[in-house]
């Protein structure tokens, strides 16, 4: 069994295997604070393990590791309104059309598959997708209920059935995206012209606000989990280009390709700005962001800086600030 390395040894490690300069009770702290194997083997890189930033001081990883942690501090809040509203808009738009109750929603507002011939591929694709989901919203609420979840347990201890605003407080983002990409075009459409995001050139579908769901909720996965968000590695979804084609149109930024935080930045801004969120506290907001990314920029070799942000960066935060 191999003995595992004091703060001391791995300091003398930093300094003799990788050629940074890392010194004093302070570093040490700083160190000890962020952790080895969480901190510097989780910010040395640039999205890929094989792109490694070229520290020398460990001054630049604490600045990289500081950056990182005030973006989830800046993002946290603005995701979980985001979250919140987007629920609450889609129930809003569902009482229109009949009860807010999963049954009726599954069997009258799901029903894209009629469009197509009974057995055919089209068809089979939206009847397993429509099942699928009623198989992950049932596993949910048997999950929360086994688990005690008063939420959940009322409704069945009083022998109702469990409304839809229930199931929203306990399925995930992730959920949440697959359940919109299953109701009709129709009721997609309603629920993105309540958000003021329908267009007719990006949502002739309704499939706008599914992408932008599942887009979203990588972002909203790393905050929450403390994973690194500085460099968009937290990305899963296949980004529609559908989503920087809107979000072109609307605030006249280009190459949104999300391979740089400042377009998931811009993404967050939009929907807040449709939220109806005041221009005093966007700006506040961008204020903010503009400040620790001033900060990274100081501290860290401008190969990483470019690397990091892209090196439209500028144009982009002018245009968003324009935008606003």
């Amino acid at each position: 069994m191999v003995k595992g390395k004091s703060i001391d040894g791995l300091m003398r490690h930093l300094r003799n295997q990788h050629g940074i300069d890392i010194y004093g009770s302070k570093q040490k702290q700083e160190l000890l604070n962020m952790g080895y194997y969480h901190g510097y083997k989780g910010y040395r890189f640039i999205r890929n393990s094989k792109d490694k930033i070229p520290y020398t001081n460990f001054n630049e990883i604490s600045a990289v590791y500081q950056f990182d942690t005030k973006l989830k501090t800046l993002f946290y809040p603005e995701i979980m309104l985001i979250e919140t509203a987007l629920k609450n808009y889609t129930l809003e738009t569902i009482i229109k059309h009949g009860p807010a109750e999963f049954e009726f929603v599954f069997s009258n507002l799901m029903n894209s598959h009629k469009k197509f011939t009974p057995g055919n591929k089209d068809y089979r694709d939206k009847v397993k997708k429509k099942l699928n989901l009623r198989t992950k919203i049932n596993d949910d609420i048997a999950r929360n209920y086994s688990q005690g979840k008063d939420v959940i347990q009322h409704f069945f201890h009083k022998n109702e059935a469990v409304p839809l605003w229930t199931i929203f407080e306990i399925i995930s983002m992730g959920q949440f995206g697959f359940f919109l990409s299953c109701l009709d075009d129709g009721i997609r459409i309603d629920i993105a012209k309540h958000l003021k995001i329908h267009s007719t050139s990006q949502n002739q579908n309704g499939s706008l606000l599914p992408s932008i769901v599942y887009l979203i909720k990588d972002l909203r996965n790393a905050v929450a989990h403390n994973g690194v968000i500085f460099d968009c590695r937290f990305k899963e979804a296949n980004i529609s280009k559908k989503i920087g084609s809107y979000l072109q149109s609307e605030t006249s930024i280009s190459n949104l390709t999300f391979k740089f935080i400042i377009d998931y930045f811009v993404i967050v801004i939009v929907l807040l700005k449709k939220l109806s969120k005041h221009k005093t506290e966007l700006k506040r907001t961008i204020k903010k962001f503009e400040y620790e990314v001033e900060q990274l920029r100081k501290n860290i070799p401008v190969s990483a800086y470019t690397s990091i942000f892209g090196t439209d960066y500028k144009k982009k935060i002018d245009l968003l600030k324009k935008y606003i």
